[in-house]
């Protein structure tokens, strides 16, 4: 029986042995765990980042306990693509992470991704959600690959990709299931009477606990990600979270018109909004539907911040939570009728802007930066914190470390977006865009918005005298920093 016991001790000490690794002093330390929680056209509008309108006590706790980035940015407004951007570390370019139909073994096969990395080096990954756009992107980068399905049939057996596009009007209402079975589309939003599993993100959720409940007793660290639709269209969640709004406080923005002399192109046409059954095909929508659609938004980032909320109570029951490094970002932000958008797919603030929080278990070091900080410095900030050698001539990005360690540590002189034919350099005080033709890079036209007083870029001031000298500095960064990037030469 002792020997039986002792056996078991020295097979469980040899695990954890090949789990650990050793510091400078001598210290064992195990290997850390990584909990990447992905949201979808989230906003910066949390009251941890100085807001008052959402309700998310749960998003905002994690960020009081480490650190919140007040300035960081996406790469590419568009969902595809910007998650290919920070998941490869890698910038986008003329040619490279176009919109949202980006497929990173397409367009980077020879990229090491951020999950291929923790793999390659001993990580159970899981990817649970949506992560990459595509369901069958760069499969074999996870131990395992889940998402959630609303409706229990492929009637139409459709590859898994296109199965998955098709469902994420995940409805429960019955009248709104009648309408989308049979049309194809359907409400912009919606509030049923169900508990908090039902809706696609809540099966998620439910997945993520039991994978948490799985790898509790792993021998191997992981990288386990949490890939929310929501806030994405439809804004739908349980009644119980529109509840909590009182939809006579909700106000629209006062910006609900062009910023003056911007440029036609600046403003986004997308139509993923109009395809909805309840939203008019053109035109302005009336103020009763917007401040509809706003509530939905709201409704559905607290049923979000819910989810969130179990999956890291049940890492704290489990006691992984003590080795766990928990990153919360989204792919960009997302327009509730600032410059009259009701989409991403702008190179305004309000689509680029992107909350980013990083508890470190490790460190006692909490708070906030205005360091500027862009979404493809994910990629090397994760593989420092966790020991990892980082591709060579792979990233963009600029890991964040020293700032975990000192929220005053000064971030980027700048950061770069692209949409479309639109190149975007933000600094701390400006954002600097110029139109670009494709054919032959030659500069169609430019708009500038000076944050220090004009934070809600509301006026394009860049042929305006006094800012001549900023135009030609930013002009040069942009054209000689990214010369290769907005020349497509990568």
């Amino acid at each position: 029986m002792i020997r039986t016991i002792l056996e078991r001790f020295y097979v469980l000490a040899f695990l954890v042995f090949l789990n650990c690794k050793e510091t400078t002093n001598g210290e064992i330390l195990q290997k850390p765990n990584v909990l990447l929680v992905f949201m979808d056209d989230l906003r910066p509008e949390l009251s941890s980042f100085g807001a008052s309108q959402i309700l998310s006590p749960n998003i905002d706790d994690l960020a009081n306990k480490g650190v919140k980035f007040t300035n960081a940015y996406c790469n590419v407004p568009v969902c595809g693509a910007s998650r290919a951007s920070m998941l490869t570390g890698m910038l986008p370019t003329k040619n490279r992470f176009l919109n949202y139909n980006t497929f990173v073994e397409k367009e980077t096969p020879e990229a090491i991704t951020l999950p291929q990395l923790f793999k390659n080096n001993g990580y159970t990954t899981i990817s649970n959600g949506k992560i990459y756009h595509h369901l069958d992107d760069r499969e074999t980068d996870w131990n395992e690959v889940w998402r959630p399905y609303a409706f229990d049939k492929n009637d139409s057996n459709l590859a898994p990709t296109d199965y998955w596009q098709s469902i994420w009007k995940d409805y429960q209402s019955p009248e709104n299931r009648i309408e989308y079975k049979a049309t194809n589309t359907g409400q912009a939003y919606e509030k049923a009477e169900v508990n908090d599993s039902i809706y696609i993100d809540g099966l998620m959720t439910e997945k993520v606990i039991r994978d948490i409940k799985k790898l509790k007793n792993s021998s191997k660290p992981f990288f386990l990600t949490a890939g929310f639709i929501s806030p994405h269209l439809p804004f739908n969640a349980p009644k119980k979270y529109w509840d909590l709004y009182d939809r006579n406080s909700i106000r629209q923005p006062d910006n609900n018109h062009i910023p003056k002399n911007a440029p036609k192109m600046s403003i986004s046409n997308w139509p993923e909004m109009r395809a909805y059954s309840n939203i008019p095909k053109k035109g302005k929508v009336s103020d009763s539907l917007a401040i509809d659609l706003i509530h939905g938004y709201y409704a559905t980032v607290s049923y979000t911040d819910a989810l969130i909320g179990k999956i890291l109570n049940e890492l704290e029951i489990s006691g992984l939570d003590k080795n766990t490094i928990i990153i919360l970002v989204s792919d960009h932000g997302y327009n509730l009728q600032e410059h009259t958008q009701w989409a991403k797919f702008t190179n305004y603030n309000t689509s680029t802007q992107v909350p980013l929080i990083i508890y470190n278990p490790f460190s006692e070091n909490k708070g906030t930066s205005n360091a500027l900080t862009e979404l493809i410095d994910v990629y090397p900030t994760l593989a420092e914190l966790c020991g990892l050698e980082f591709p060579k001539n792979q990233l963009d990005g600029k890991s964040l470390v020293s700032v975990l360690k000192n929220q005053n540590t000064k971030g980027k002189n700048h950061v770069f977006i692209k949409k479309g034919n639109g190149f975007t350099l933000k600094t701390n005080d400006f954002s600097y865009t110029e139109f670009i033709k494709p054919d032959d890079n030659s500069t169609i036209t430019s708009m500038l918005y000076d944050h220090r007083v004009d934070k809600d870029e509301n006026i394009n001031v860049v042929n305006q005298k006094e800012y001549e000298s900023v135009v030609s500095e930013l002009k040069l960064i942009l054209h000689t920093a990214y010369h290769k990037n907005i020349k497509g030469d990568y």
